[in-house]
This record gives C-alpha cells, sequence and structure tokens, in this order.
C-alpha cells in the first residue's frame, strides 16, 4: 500500500486521525500532514507537497478535504487515491466568513477554549455533546493548535477557491465520507464532490456529526479499509 498522507482540520492535530493511524499504520507508512503554518490553500498545499513522498494515499477531513483538493489539482500524478472527508468543493459565504471572525475574535479575547466551546455543537452530532472522553480530544487538539494557528487557518479557509469547477479533472480513485448529522459540511455537499469527481464512491455514516473519525472510527475504518484494499 502506498504511503498514507492525513491532513486534518481547522483546530485539529493528528489525534483526529488516531483510530485510523491504529489499524493502518501497520499497512503503511503514514504521515499527519503540518497544516498550521501558512494562511493561504495554495501555501498549505504546497508545503504539504514538499514534505510528502513522491506518490501517495492522500485524506483530508473538513479544511483537510480542501487543502486536498487543492493539492490534487497541484500534482494529481502523485496521488495514487484520495479520501475527502466532512468537506465541502464550495468558495467560503459572507454568513460564514462572518461567523469566522467572530470566533477570531472571541479567540483572541477570551483564548481558544471559548472558541472551541463555541464551535463544539458544529464539530460533533448533539448525542456525543455529554462524551467527555471525545469532548477532552476535541479541546486538547485545540490547545495543542492555538490561537495564532487558529486565525491563520481561519484566514485560509476564508480565502479558498470554488473548487467545483475542476472536480472533474480529478483522475484517482476517491472515496468521500460524511456524517449523516454534519451540520458543518452537510451530507449534500459531500454528495455534489462525489458527483462531480470521475467514479467517486461516496459512503455516509450513520448517527454521526462533522468529526467522523473521532466519533464512529469503526465505521469510518471499514469505509477506508474496503476503499483502499480495493485501490490496491
Amino acid at each position: 500500500m502506498d504511503p498514507i498522507v492525513f491532513v486534518p482540520g481547522l483546530l485539529c492535530t493528528g489525534a483526529l486521525f488516531g483510530p485510523q493511524l491504529d489499524v493502518l499504520s501497520d499497512r503503511a507508512d503514514c504521515m499527519i500532514a503540518d497544516h498550521t503554518g501558512h494562511d493561504s490553500m495554495e501555501a498549505i498545499a504546497k508545503s504539504v507537497l514538499e514534505a510528502a513522498p513522491d506518490r501517495f494515499v492522500l485524506a483530508g477531513l473538513s479544511m483537510g478535504g480542501y487543502i486536498a483538493l487543492e493539492m490534487a489539482e497541484m500534482a494529481p500524478g502523485r496521488i495514487s487515491s484520495l479520501v475527502l472527508l466532512d468537506t465541502s468543493a464550495r468558495p467560503e459565504h459572507p454568513d460564514q466568513t462572518e461567523f469566522r471572525r467572530k470566533t477570531i475574535a472571541l479567540a483572541e479575547e477570551q483564548g481558544i477554549g471559548a472558541a472551541v466551546e463555541r464551535l463544539l455543537p458544529l464539530f460533533i452530532d448533539a448525542t456525543r455533546m455529554q462524551d467527555a472522553e471525545l469532548v477532552a480530544v476535541v479541546y486538547k487538539m485545540a490547545e495543542d493548535t492555538g490561537v495564532a494557528t487558529f486565525i491563520r487557518q481561519q484566514t485560509a479557509i476564508m480565502g479558498r477557491r470554488d473548487a467545483r469547477p475542476n472536480l472533474a479533472k480529478v483522475t484517482a480513485p476517491t472515496l468521500v465520507i460524511v456524517g449523516d448529522r454534519d451540520r458543518l459540511t452537510p451530507p449534500d455537499h459531500s454528495a455534489e464532490i462525489a458527483a462531480g469527481i470521475p467514479d467517486a464512491r461516496l459512503v455516509t455514516i450513520a448517527e454521526c456529526g462533522h468529526l467522523t473519525t473521532l466519533e464512529r472510527p469503526e465505521a469510518v475504518n471499514d469505509a477506508l479499509l474496503d476503499f483502499l484494499n480495493a485501490a490496491g
């Protein structure tokens, strides 16, 4: 199996893919991309490509999906398979930008924990809000990320391009995964991606919010293994 490059989402670290690393790290070399040092999608994508193997499986969740789509356009020949989780190909909407700017201000004034408190209902399903272990992982990832990186990431997200016109150009076998209760990037966004990429496969995870890899790791792992084994 080719090496796998995982690209985390906003305020997320490699812990986002912990359950996937547990089952895949003995099958392939796994790398967590650094998406913390730049404030544009293009610059982040270039930096990840510079650090990545010559040919690899690329998996990105949410913001990581935005970066993955940028990378797929920049270096299509290097990506052997593509996995897009809980993401969107659409550009930023003005309402989203307003929400992001308010959340940035909150983080600057009250710290990253205040931003997480605002974002948590969008990150995980309502039925998991009392899951202390899951919530603790989300807060820890955010604390490890920090306010300065959070601002860079939000700036990159706000400036992202509309990726929809280039979906048909994706040549790598593609798996699209989404939680059926994802409020941040709803299932229709993933359906749009799957419809736009030739022969893409769409898997919807039941009773799950935005952070599918942590909320329903077994279902995500099953989908990943089925896809990667079929892709060779």
